[in-house]
């Protein structure tokens, strides 16, 4: 019988009790009393954030990093970059399964075909193989970023993985993130600069527009706004009207 996550860490009493605190404290408060926690970064335009809070913690908390095999050259340059500016010491690449990959897309067309197998077997199955030993882990993920996020919790029971889900940047604005960049001179990811606010594979990503949602460019033409890692079971998530 899965666990009551809600009972077990009394998630909502953590809720109330870190709602308007600093993303730093809830990082602090997360290490330790949930269990076992990793970090689960992409590398991606905003990530640098989290990734210093946790540098100044503990180096050595695992940081997990799916590389899907479609990534940009950049995104994988700048996750060398980070690792050795922070200095972060347990920094876990994960790939898809390569047979996996031979077997349901040799052609690499699947991202055009039915794109939710194709995050399913580039990101979902090598994420959920990585947090096997862990029984809580962070996310980056933001209210601002609309869609589903808009309704974030600081802490998320996963009812059917028996995981908790830390979000400590839940209530930050975008604003909030370029003013922590800024003071602490944090490297960016070179292709926020082109227009990317928001980075996943080459083939999905495109940039976005002035006066556009920052995720306007993730599966652009498409209902899907998710990859699949943050909902409970596969499905397309569509984007809000």
């Amino acid at each position: 019988m899965p666990r009551d996550l809600n009972q077990l860490y009394d998630l909502d009493r953590l809720n109330a009790r870190f709602e308007n605190d600093p993303a730093g404290a809830i990082l602090y408060a997360a290490n330790g009393p949930l269990g076992p926690v990793a970090l689960v970064s992409s590398f991606g335009a905003e990530s640098a954030v989290l990734l210093h809070m946790v540098a100044q913690i503990d180096r050595s908390l695992p940081v997990i990093f799916i590389d899907t095999l479609l990534l940009f050259p950049e995104t994988i340059a700048y996750h060398e970059d980070l690792i050795a500016h922070f200095g972060l010491s347990d920094v876990r690449r994960t790939e898809p399964d390569r047979v996996e990959l031979f077997l349901q897309d040799s052609e690499v067309a699947l991202n055009v075909s039915d794109p939710d197998t194709c995050c399913e077997l580039r990101k979902a199955r090598p994420l959920e193989r990585a947090l096997a030993p862990f029984e809580s882990w962070i996310s980056g993920r933001k209210r601002f970023q609309s869609g589903v996020r808009a309704r974030l919790k600081v802490f998320e029971p996963e009812p059917l993985t028996g995981r908790v889900k830390i979000n400590p940047l839940a209530g930050s604005s975008a604003e909030d993130l370029r003013v922590y960049m800024d003071r602490h001179d944090l490297p960016r990811h070179p292709l926020v600069a082109r227009g990317y606010p928001s980075i996943g594979c080459t083939p999905c990503t495109s940039a976005v527009k002035p006066g556009e949602d920052a995720r306007a460019g993730r599966w652009r033409g498409q209902a899907k706004t998710e990859c699949g890692i943050h909902i409970a079971k596969r499905q397309t998530m569509q984007r809000a009207s």
